[in-house]
């Protein structure tokens, strides 16, 4: 969900899947760092139901 790759091992949140290694950079990174917004931007995207058709 966050870099977008398909990788194996990781967490699932809701619809979504969140890799190992982003779960980490995510948790580390300082909320003052503009990297943080561009997780936030993307962790926004699970509450948004997907739509199937």
């Amino acid at each position: 969900m966050i870099c977008d790759q398909a990788k194996v091992r990781g967490i699932h949140l809701y619809t979504s899947f969140i890799c190992t290694e982003c779960e980490r950079e995510l948790i580390s990174t300082d909320t003052s760092h503009p990297k943080y917004n561009h997780y936030l931007s993307k962790l926004k995207k699970v509450t948004t139901p997907q739509i199937l058709s």
